[in-house]
């Protein structure tokens, strides 16, 4: 797998195998993890999910925490019970207890405390209030509070994710929890599709379809499934990217020259030409503050990352570091750039801190592709090559904590909703 500059424009994917179940291997971790305990939820019945296993599988997998065995102790019926002792002396710093309670018309109502075990004080308590079969997004919230109350930071475990796979002879687009549980299949075709970009309010995507024995570029409503073609120019239509408005598409066109950016408004069909030149410019990415584009272009003689006003005017370059830098990413606080750079022939996750201009690589993998920032800004998506077979794989920015996701097939383009 080959990190993909000018992906749309070379108009090729890998052939990927048929999908199986995601698993989740944690391949690095912070230095200092803190020790939790978190209970089984009193009030299960039958079948039900416990919000516990999935809260415990979120926060183990972060690398930023340890679970203290907990031998299948239920959560105390009343909170005010529980013996933070005891868990002080089992070497849990933190203790999360939760319930779960009937609320009617087949719904539940799920609570959950989390406690300071050394001072022995209440952090967090909320309650949730929704069906049997939304219990696991209730317990990604849950993660994300008990993350945010222990690190300061907002967790990242109820996003949803999006990536390319092929099944049989069909290319699919899916979307899925960040946990790769609930996978949906969003659009298939048996040509390739390829460059999937959330809307800012998580409702659309937009994407390339070669459907048409062309790349032209769709997007889809998320809720009713409804999709139309909002580019189909001469040429080539690839790379779409949302303004954070979510108003207008950054949209890369070959129909006047060589591959240039343009910005396009979805509703009208109206489009503006950002950059000019013979080079060739693709991979646009907005800054979240929606002045500036970052893009990838070999203006320079090899391909680096440049940036242009939104209104257009004279790029900038942005790398300088090795001679292919590519598939910009920008952080949601808008301080950092993620990119693939190479480095002795190989192709890493790196990132850059845009006021010292100061970069890190990140990865040890060889072929990486596609790097996309959670909505914290703390981690970022990426896709590689292990095996010969391409996964998913998260690394945090400061290459500490890496986790892959894997399964019996090759998945390529991941993109993290904002």
């Amino acid at each position: 797998m080959l990190p993909r500059l000018f992906l749309a424009l070379l108009l090729s994917l890998a052939s990927l195998p048929t999908l199986a179940q995601m698993t989740i291997e944690i391949i690095g971790g912070a230095a200092n993890k803190i020790p939790l305990a978190i209970l089984p939820f009193a009030g299960k019945t039958g079948g039900m999910l416990d919000p516990a296993d999935v809260v415990t599988a979120d926060l183990e997998r972060s690398g930023y925490f340890r679970v203290v065995p907990h031998a299948d102790v239920i959560s105390p019926a009343d909170p005010n019970s529980l013996a933070l002792p005891y868990w002080k002396e089992r070497g849990a710093d933190a203790v999360v207890i939760g319930q779960i309670q009937p609320a009617g018309a087949g719904r539940v109502e799920v609570r959950f405390w989390l406690y300071d075990s050394v001072r022995r004080t209440r952090l967090a308590a909320l309650a949730y209030t929704t069906s049997p079969a939304g219990l696991r997004a209730v317990a990604h919230r849950i993660a994300d509070a008990v993350h945010e109350k222990l690190l300061g930071e907002p967790g990242s475990y109820s996003g949803r994710i999006a990536y390319i796979l092929k099944r049989g002879n069909r290319y699919e687009l899916q979307v899925a929890d960040v946990d790769s549980q609930n996978p949906a299949t969003i659009a298939a075709s048996p040509e390739p599709i390829i460059s999937p970009a959330w809307s800012p309010d998580r409702q659309k995507l937009a994407y390339v379809s070669f459907e048409d024995k062309k790349p032209v570029i769709y997007v889809q409503n998320l809720a009713d499934g409804s999709r139309r073609a909002v580019s189909k120019f001469r040429g080539s239509n690839s790379a779409p990217a949302w303004a954070p408005d979510g108003r207008r598409l950054a949209v890369v066109l070959s129909k006047d020259e060589t591959s240039q950016i343009y910005l396009l408004e979805p509703a009208s069909g109206e489009i503006v030409r950002v950059t000019r030149g013979g080079s060739l410019d693709t991979e646009p990415v907005f800054s979240p503050d929606g002045r500036w584009i970052y893009f990838t272009s070999n203006r320079g003689g090899s391909p680096q990352i440049y940036r242009i006003p939104v209104e257009g005017g004279v790029p900038s370059r942005v790398t300088f570091e090795g001679g292919y830098n590519v598939s910009p990413a920008i952080s949601p606080d808008g301080k950092t750039l993620a990119f693939i750079h190479r480095r002795d022939g190989r192709f890493h996750v790196a990132v850059m801190d845009l006021d010292s201009r100061q970069m890190q690589v990140l990865t040890n993998t060889a072929y990486d592709e596609s790097p996309s920032f959670a909505p914290n800004g703390r981690l970022i998506l990426y896709a590689t090559l292990v095996n010969g077979r391409g996964v998913l794989a998260t690394v945090s920015i400061d290459g500490k904590v890496r986790q892959r996701l894997s399964q019996g097939g090759d998945l390529r383009e991941p993109a993290w909703a904002p």
